[in-house]
């Protein structure tokens, strides 16, 4: 498994790394999955040998029995293995048990340190953005942390595009490490990301680390218009990530089906190739059932789409040129830089042409 670069770093991550959400199953993310130590290891074992040595989770997943899992079943090889993790969400009721404030996250990163048996975190995220915490007063936690040891890099998750740009900014005005990645929710059904968070880390450098890349199982090719599959996450009433247009979702699955067929793959083996793919893609979390599907899953590693079965992709999923996306596409398509291009390149504008200049 050929790694890639994590942004503008030196740390080299796989395109595919495993996922940690269904590890535990304590609360409410029973209804996701309930996989115990002996199931995890299978799993860890597997994506190990394959290559796939970034292990995601956070502590909020089974509100830390997620990340106990992980640091039992990487117990005496750690060295071999990359470790992500996040704060951020409430994991209790009282007033600093949630969010970006220096107090919340060095104790949050203490706490998983312990939990994960290990004495560093090599990517520890902000887990969603916080309007009432500054940013450099997150930015230099985190300068604290590193400074310690207790963690390598940092970097941000579920951020708007301005607060990932006012992140990035509070940090480099104050001196401080800047966020090396941002690890966010895109898909060939959810392609708003490139309205913003893909250009802006195009530009900025940010590596992309992608969770959930196959939309919670529905660009799997096992769930149609017809219900979803007996016993999947949706059957059981989860909602996450929503589905806005249904019938554009599943002429995205069949299109998935119809180059899946045609070069004797999964459905889920091209949408990962079609995200790795993609500008700025330094790795996809993938949770898995069993070692069979993540088996499959890691072979979408070394897929590479041809123009023509990305063309039938994007003619399916790409998304509508918003403003002022529309009106730059019209006038300044001619001095577009690479970040521009991960929006508009393979757009086209109906009623536009009118211009002479254009």
């Amino acid at each position: 498994m050929k790694h890639r670069r994590l942004g503008r770093t030196g740390l080299m991550v796989p395109p595919i790394s495993l996922g940690t959400f269904t590890f535990g199953g304590r609360g409410s993310f029973g209804a996701v999955g309930t996989q115990g130590p002996d199931e995890a290891r299978r799993l860890v074992d597997l994506a190990l040998e394959r290559g796939a040595t970034l292990i995601d989770t956070a502590n909020m997943y089974s509100l830390g029995l997620s990340e106990e899992i992980v640091g039992e079943v990487l117990e005496g090889r750690r060295d071999d293995t990359l470790i992500c993790t996040k704060a951020r969400m409430p994991i209790g009721d009282g007033p600093n048990d949630e969010g970006a404030s220096r107090w919340h996250l060095i104790r949050e990163c203490e706490r998983s340190l312990k939990r994960l048996r290990t004495d560093r975190i090599d990517i520890y995220l902000v887990h969603e953005w916080d309007g009432l915490t500054p940013p450099e007063e997150t930015a230099a936690a985190m300068e604290r942390l590193i400074a310690e040891g207790k963690i390598r890099h940092w970097g941000i998750s579920n951020y708007s595009g301005w607060q990932a740009s006012k992140a990035i900014y509070a940090a480099e005005a104050a001196g401080l490490e800047r966020p090396a990645c941002q690890q966010i929710h895109y898909t060939l059904e959810a392609r708003e990301a490139e309205y913003e968070l893909l250009p802006l880390s195009v530009d900025a450098g940010l590596g992309v680390m992608v969770w959930s890349p196959l939309a919670a199982g529905l660009l799997t090719g096992k769930h149609g218009p017809d219900g979803f599959g007996a016993g999947s996450r949706q059957d059981k009433g989860w909602t996450e990530p929503p589905v806005r247009d249904p019938d554009r979702l599943w002429r995205i699955v069949d299109a998935l089906k119809e180059v899946a067929s045609a070069r004797g793959a999964s459905p889920a083996q091209v949408a990962l190739a079609w995200l790795l793919g993609r500008p700025a893609i330094s790795t996809l979390v993938v949770g898995a059932r069993d070692e069979t599907q993540l088996a499959e899953t890691l072979d979408a590693a070394d897929m590479t789409l041809t123009e023509e079965e990305r063309g039938r992709l994007d003619a399916v999923s790409r998304p509508p040129l918003l403003y002022p996306h529309w009106h730059q596409h019209q006038f300044c398509a001619p001095r577009f830089t690479e970040a521009d291009r991960a929006l508009h390149d393979g757009q086209e504008v109906d009623g536009m042409d009118w211009y002479e200049g254009r």
